[in-house]
């Protein structure tokens, strides 16, 4: 159905054009579509439409270039019916509802927390065990900070080793789980009119395998990767970060991976060493902040004055944070799973919000 649309759209042989249509045919092939909509296959088309043949539905040229127009409309089409003829009646009359899968946000420390046992890796193991198992992983990960949105779009994510002068086992360490570019496409949908790239060369960052590789060891969920866009300030990512809401809803677990408390220029390098006193006050009137709702506060950090600037000298860490608060329903709990601060300053806060 897919081909055929494409040939009656004109001929079309450019890669750019192959890798939409791989896309889209994947969303509309795959058994993670069962709530997918025409509506959010035809903005994933759109939003391919716009980076990779370079127009905008709407605008002058799109109106011009019918070529253009006919391609991206025969995807969004031909993915849908195939979604239909593939799902079958499930989309119109679904019996079974999946479980309201959790949100985490994980304190990732060092790198080499991805091979090592202590108290909070430990904590990231029993959480493992204890979690409904998800039919894919939306993550966040401080870092992949950049200007823009963009979301790993592609069936086998690479371990992107974002790191230097740790030791050569780390570099050794594959965390190979499959990608989903269906959820990818739902994303998108979900954030618009906000732009979302869909990418296909970032994979999965330190910050994202350094905390599977515990929670999930086999590396059997498929992952996705939500990058933070550096434009925006706090309030913004958490207003963004409402909108992935419904993935919960549908099997998705979301994954904030960064620190609370992250700042580099002060570290205290003794295994053992105290905390600064900023470190705890911050980290204390973060978790008050995150037991008591009060999301708003957490929206905005630095109305703590300077033990915030302290704490979040650089937002990258922090952000994460937002994407899971942002998706607490209100009967939903908070639930700690470990917490600390290591080498003077950097936080290990990692909470559940819903059952964990």
């Amino acid at each position: 159905m897919l081909t055929a649309s494409l040939r009656s759209s004109g001929s079309f042989s450019n890669t750019t054009l192959l890798g939409g249509a791989v896309t889209l045919s994947y969303i509309a092939c795959s058994a993670q579509i069962s709530r997918a909509s025409v509506a959010g296959l035809t903005t994933a088309a759109e939003q391919w439409g716009r980076s990779s043949l370079r127009v905008r539905p709407g605008s002058r040229h799109w109106r011009r270039n019918g070529r253009a127009r006919r391609v991206v409309t025969a995807l969004a089409e031909a993915a849908a019916t195939a979604c239909n003829r593939t799902a079958g009646h499930q989309l119109a009359s679904m019996t079974t509802t999946p479980t309201r899968m959790p949100a985490l946000f994980i304190g990732h420390g060092s790198p080499t927390n991805a091979n090592e046992r202590n108290r909070h890796t430990l904590a990231w193991q029993e959480a493992g065990r204890h979690l409904p198992r998800p039919r894919a992983i939306l993550a966040i990960s401080a870092h992949w900070y950049r200007s823009g949105i963009a979301v790993t779009a592609m069936p086998a994510p690479r371990t992107t080793h974002d790191f230097n002068g740790f030791p050569p086992a780390l570099y050794e360490i594959q965390y190979r789980a499959p990608g989903d570019p269906g959820l990818a496409a739902q994303v998108a949908a979900l954030l618009a009119p906000s732009q979302v790239r869909l990418d296909q060369d970032w994979g999965l960052d330190h910050g994202s395998w350094s905390v599977l590789a515990h929670l999930f060891p086999d590396a059997d969920v498929p992952v996705v990767q939500l990058s933070l866009d550096a434009r925006l300030a706090a309030p913004d990512h958490y207003s963004l970060a409402r909108r992935l809401a419904p993935l919960r809803d549908e099997g998705v677990l979301i994954l904030g991976s960064g620190n609370l408390v992250h700042n580099l220029r002060t570290l205290r390098w003794a295994q053992d060493a105290a905390p600064y006193d900023w470190a705890v006050r911050f980290n204390d009137w973060a978790r008050r902040c995150l037991l008591s709702g009060d999301h708003e506060s957490l929206a905005d950090p630095f109305r703590f004055g300077e033990d915030a600037r302290l704490a979040i000298p650089t937002p990258e860490h922090y952000l994460p944070l937002l994407y899971t608060i942002a998706q607490q329903h209100q009967t939903d709990a908070v639930s700690l799973l470990t917490d600390g601060i290591v080498l003077g300053s950097i936080g290990m806060l990692a909470f559940a919000v819903g059952s964990a």
